[in-house]
């Protein structure tokens, strides 16, 4: 039987930043009941009380509290590195491409500090490298289809704990975090212990700052 704290939590799930307020605690339960009332309504196909939504709303807020207070005991001690200059290509997928991708190793110079990724889904390939080896790239993927080539990019990896990968919550608290800032990731690579987000050079002061605050608050 479908009620109004299963409508409540759907639509609250339905978006990240009405699910972020939430678990900070900084949402005007009156207003929002307001606000959803028609919708909840509609759904339900009955009229429903404001006061039942508001406490629908409370105790959702609740369970977000505490999962996000569960999130905030990970131990986000780390170093931060960074890369600059960066360029992300999108790539559409094709037998071509995977037969020839490992070539794309011999244009970059580890040596010389440059940054190499590659990111793999079942339609597109993308490539996220230094600006100074976007022609040589250009040429390697001639007779590819690029969907899309993003330039000023910089690259912030954090060390993370071997808990990561059992920690529940730990990318989507710093996904928020950058989100609630308007912070827009371009791409994000893990890996064990590792986890870097491809962003915006705009965004770098703020998002270092962001990180940075999530680091020290774990210490005290």
């Amino acid at each position: 039987m479908v009620t109004i704290s299963h409508i409540v939590k759907k639509i609250v799930n339905e978006s990240p930043m009405l699910q972020e307020a939430m678990a900070r605690e900084i949402v005007s339960y009156g207003a929002l009941a307001d606000y959803l009332t028609k919708q909840i309504e509609t759904e339900l196909g009955k009229e429903v009380k404001h006061s039942a939504i508001m406490m629908a709303l409370r105790r959702y807020s609740e369970e977000l509290s505490k999962k996000r207070t569960k999130i905030d005991v990970f131990d986000y001690s780390s170093e931060l590195t960074m890369k600059t200059n960066l360029v992300d290509i999108n790539v559409v997928r094709s037998s071509t491409l995977l037969k020839r991708i490992n070539q794309l190793y011999s244009i970059v110079d580890y040596e010389k500090g440059d940054f190499f990724n590659t990111v793999e889904s079942s339609n597109e390939i993308a490539i996220v490298t230094n600006e100074r080896n976007l022609d040589q790239i250009k040429k390697f993927l001639k007779n590819e289809n690029i969907l899309r080539l993003e330039k000023n990019l910089i690259s912030i990896t954090m060390l993370l704990s071997k808990q990561f990968l059992k920690t529940p919550g730990v990318i989507s608290r710093i996904t928020s975090e950058l989100s609630w800032e308007n912070i827009n990731i371009f791409e994000l690579i893990t890996t064990m212990t590792e986890m870097t987000i491809i962003i915006h050079k705009k965004d770098l002061a703020r998002a270092y700052n962001i990180l940075e605050d999530m680091m020290e608050n774990c210490k005290k």
